[in-house]
């Protein structure tokens, strides 16, 4: 033979897509583990067209599980951000959306148990370290991918995923504003860099001159915007002690604006170095904040509810997505608790996926 096979689940998480696999079926080096992803899905390529990815970094993305040794956990989820053209495998973050399918391909890979009716399971990000309660449905013991939840995003509707994040301020840099400050001023612009779930800057998206409801495709096209956006981030990353970042995913950026359809406020995400076609699931969370938390750039732009839970709704590209966050005010300064989400996922395909033997033969280092 040839190639070396890896099985896998492909499914979709949240509104990202990408394989989920088992720890134990894949090489322990991550610098290995990074040359076997990026042949998995054919980075390099702006279609990936010699891979399974979707030539988007909503479609690169990669899920590795195992049983968790951690007292508090039942799966560890391992991230893996591989980009579409450059052939780099970034293991900083984590991904929400492709959370979404963690706890129905772990029962799929026989990694836990299904209980009669809803199963319950504790996850940790291993990324980040941050803690996760996902209930799936399943009935008669199965995995269940029907139901009537729609997500914006997502053609039709699935069976409901329930994930509740927990201890997640701070979760990448220690700190849920890594800067020390509110709002710092960087190139000119206002931002606020904040930790929660996701490390992220956030600006007005008015400041580059926007209105913050452009299209994905807009923003896309708009290399003057990028390529400020990208400069200030680089140097954001320095000041939230995060190093050099230019070659990492995180931070992520964000831009606000006023909602002008019915949600709490109107958003845009970028992945960094592209916009994001709806809303990340980890990134809601710290927009989300932002737009709760008094002194950040969201004053102004939003009325806040002072009760705790709430929902906040954020508007992006595509529809809307809700977030609960559960927080407590002492004085001005925001205590993020804990955020739920609903979301959906569903199993795709399973199988067999292949890597030329000069990538990896199947050896366990």
């Amino acid at each position: 033979m040839s190639q070396t096979s890896i099985p896998y689940i492909f499914m979709r998480g949240g509104t990202s897509r990408g394989p989920y696999f088992n720890r134990a079926d894949l090489p322990t080096d991550l610098n290995h583990l990074a040359k076997v992803l990026v042949s998995v899905l054919g980075s390099g390529h702006p279609l990936n067209i010699d891979g399974i990815g979707g030539g988007n970094p909503v479609t690169t993305k990669v899920a590795i599980l195992s049983k968790s040794k951690d007292s508090w956990a039942d799966i560890d989820y391992f991230f893996a951000q591989v980009s579409v053209e450059d052939g780099l495998v970034d293991f900083k973050p984590t991904c929400g959306n492709i959370l979404s399918g963690v706890a129905s391909a772990a029962i799929e890979m026989g990694l836990h148990p299904a209980d009669n009716g809803e199963t319950s399971i504790a996850i940790k990000a291993v990324n980040t370290g941050a803690e996760i309660l996902a209930k799936v449905q399943t009935p008669n013991r199965k995995i269940s991918y029907t139901g009537d939840i729609a997500i914006d995003g997502v053609p039709g509707s699935s069976a409901p995923v329930e994930l509740n994040f927990m201890k997640v301020s701070g979760s990448s840099t220690g700190k849920f504003l890594p800067t020390g400050n509110l709002t710092d001023i960087i190139n000119d612009i206002p931002v606020t860099c904040m930790d929660v779930a996701m490390p992220m800057v956030i600006a007005r998206a008015e400041d580059f001159g926007l209105t913050g409801y452009e299209t994905r495709e807009a923003l896309d096209a708009n290399e003057g915007f990028l390529n400020r956006m990208e400069q200030l981030r680089i140097k954001a990353g320095i000041l939230m002690g995060m190093g050099d970042v230019s070659k990492s995913v995180t931070p992520k950026f964000g831009l606000l604006a006023p909602a002008r359809d019915g949600g709490t406020i109107s958003t845009r995400y970028f992945m960094p170095w592209s916009t994001h076609p709806t809303m990340a699931v980890t990134g809601s969370q710290c927009l989300a904040s932002c737009a709760l938390t008094p002194g950040t750039v969201a004053d102004g732009i939003i009325d806040r509810p002072s009760e705790s839970p709430t929902k906040v709704t954020l508007e992006h590209p595509m529809g809307k997505m809700d977030v609960i966050v559960d927080f407590k005010m002492n004085g001005t300064e925001f205590n993020h608790i804990s955020a739920g989400l609903i979301r959906t996922c569903r199993k795709i395909a399973e199988g067999l996926v292949y890597v030329p033997n000069e990538i990896w033969k199947g050896e366990k280092k």
